[in-house]
């Protein structure tokens, strides 16, 4: 817990008002049955009706004061623990943003997702009970006792017993709901995890007619959570009503015996009344503290869990002397050498990988499915770092300079078009949210995007679902490379971006790309050899390693691998 303990040291003011509060509440609920024991030993008992009254009054003002302590109290904590929760949403997403891809394979989006609402919303909850019960509880458990003791300590042994009962009862459930607690976080992530998959790929789904196996995934997880979560409720539905028993208990044990020492003159009426209510209210305080025991290790858990995040760092940081750019080598990227393993893989992802994509030519990248061709872009990127070798952009090692300044360099098209929520205009100023509009209009045309945007009744105002949904593929690539030459970048990367466009819209924006961007460094991904057969260098890779290098006539001449690809493409006239 000690990471919730940093994000409370703002709040230690209100936490002295919290203190006055529970103060306050606690000298009123404790001076209630001392009142009550007067008006029955000297009201009641002789007959007076205006100390009956006057005490009355004093005790209905004792009451409102502790009413409107609990109240502030109440509040305050509650003010305490929003602003925790805040804070610590805002620090988990903010780590989370400075992840590289390792650390996202590492915990899962929907364990990251876990960890970010329902992990911290337990803590928030942990945070406003310790200060509405947790503090209060001991104090006026210690308050109770002393009080009871001075109106009799021959009884006090029965407080004992109801204690000691107590803490043996809450130490047997705490045993029980501690490992479950462990388990249930772990069940959410996995019932996050099948029905994030579940909703995302439910056209998938539909298509194979596997809705049924799809539904028993989640049956199963969901059974899971639930069997987990009624274990833990059967187990604290028991603590109250056996925490009451006990406290009835006593309360028959202590009225006996104290009939006993009311028959001999040694005990009053009134005070008899007052142990009870000091008993009821010290049994109570043990209630609340096992109350809270029970909530605790869920939000350790929780916690653990989140602590776990804010204290991963990153695999790749920013250097702490970072390097500029070689101006004269602007738009020159190139790799000497470069080997990249995956986290915990065996082999090699890529194999000493050297060439270069020189400034202001389209260098494209070409080879089958799994061949390294996307691991390759995420290096540029620094979404990774090579293990072995260097990754050289402007001039300077990608590992040498900041990654926001690497990155403002670079125009980005990944291989899934992945959109935001709002219109079409937002989406394609995401990359310069002050691009003019002039801008906007040009790289919608270069992108081929403009005439369906135009087609649409609200045009550039036309909205955009989550994830881009209520466009088609092909519309969201065009929409996704629109908005990298918004960014007026010096290289562009398009991983893959033109695989969901047919012939005719792939050959015209290969043709705007060519005369709009002279000067602009292209490295295209790509499967088809159409979309790179002009470019000035073709890179192809087989197996993580490059296999050859040069034009399309050059390869088609020297490479067995592109020789192999392109003619399962196209034929020799096509290809001449």
């Amino acid at each position: 817990m000690s990471t919730v303990a940093k994000y409370l040291k703002p709040y230690i003011p209100y936490m002295f008002l919290v203190l006055i509060f529970v103060f306050t509440r606690v000298l009123c609920d404790l001076a209630l049955p001392g009142y009550m024991s007067e008006i029955v030993d000297n009201g009641i008992a002789k007959g007076d009706i205006s100390y009956i009254i006057s005490t009355g009054v004093t005790m209905l003002l004792v009451s409102l004061l502790g009413i409107g302590a609990a109240a502030a109290n109440s509040f305050t904590a509650s003010y305490i623990g929003a602003n925790t929760a805040k804070h610590l949403r805002d620090d988990v997403f903010k780590k989370t943003e400075a992840f590289s891809l390792a650390e996202f394979d590492k915990f899962s989006t929907a364990s990251l997702i876990t960890r970010t609402t329902n992990d911290i919303v337990q803590l928030q909850n942990i945070i406003i009970m310790f200060m509405r019960f947790m503090i209060t509880a001991p104090i006026m458990g210690i308050g109770g006792i002393v009080l009871a003791l001075r109106k009799s300590v021959s009884m006090s042994w029965t407080i004992a017993l109801g204690v000691i009962i107590i803490l043996g009862m809450v130490s047997v459930l705490f045993s029980l709901t501690m490992p479950r607690f462990k388990i249930i976080q772990k069940l959410i992530d996995r019932l996050n995890l099948v029905s994030r998959e579940g909703l995302s790929g439910v056209m998938v789904i539909r298509a194979f007619k596997n809705q049924p196996l799809w539904q028993q995934r989640f049956e199963d997880s969901n059974s899971a959570l639930t069997k987990n979560n009624l274990f833990t409720s059967r187990v604290m539905s028991l603590m109250h009503p056996a925490m009451m028993l006990v406290m009835n208990i006593i309360t028959v044990v202590i009225v006996y015996i104290s009939a006993r020492y009311i028959d001999i003159g040694a005990l009053d009426v009134g005070d008899m009344m007052a142990f009870i209510q000091y008993a009821s209210q010290i049994m109570h305080s043990f209630l609340m503290m096992s109350m809270m025991s029970t909530h605790f290790p869920r939000a350790l858990v929780s916690a653990n869990r989140v602590k776990e995040v804010l204290e991963t760092e990153p695999d790749i940081q920013d250097p702490k002397e970072p390097v500029c750019f070689d101006e004269s080598k602007r738009g020159e990227v190139r790799f000497e050498n470069v080997s990249f393993y995956y986290p915990d893989a065996d082999e090699a992802a890529l194999k000493d990988i050297s060439f270069v994509a020189e400034s202001g030519k389209t260098t494209a990248i070409i080879g089958s499915t799994g061949s390294g061709k996307s691991t390759l872009v995420n290096l540029i990127m620094r979404f990774y770092d090579a293990t072995d070798g260097e990754v050289i952009v402007d001039g300077a090692n990608v590992k040498n300079v900041c990654q926001k300044a690497l990155r403002e360099r670079i125009g980005y098209v990944p291989q899934k078009g992945i959109l935001f929520s709002g219109t079409i205009e937002s989406n394609l100023r995401y990359g310069d949210e002050n691009a003019d509009w002039q801008t906007v209009l040009s790289a919608s045309q270069t992108a081929q995007a403009s005439d369906f945007i135009e087609e649409k009744e609200k045009g550039y105002e036309s909205e955009i679902s989550q994830g881009g949904t209520n466009v088609s593929g092909g519309q969201r690539q065009r929409l996704s490379i629109a908005r990298a030459l918004v960014k007026k970048s010096e290289i562009y990367i398009f991983d893959d971006s033109f695989s969901a466009l047919d012939f005719k819209t792939d050959a015209a924006l290969r043709s705007a790309l060519k005369e709009k961007m002279q000067g602009a460094t292209l490295i295209i991904v790509a499967q088809r050899i159409n979309t790179i057969m002009n470019a000035d260098r073709i890179v192809v890779m087989d197996e993580g390693k490059v296999v050859g290098v040069g034009t399309h006539r050059e390869l088609l001449n020297s490479c067995d691998v592109y020789r192999q690809i392109a003619y399962t493409q196209l034929s020799e006239e096509e290809l001449a």
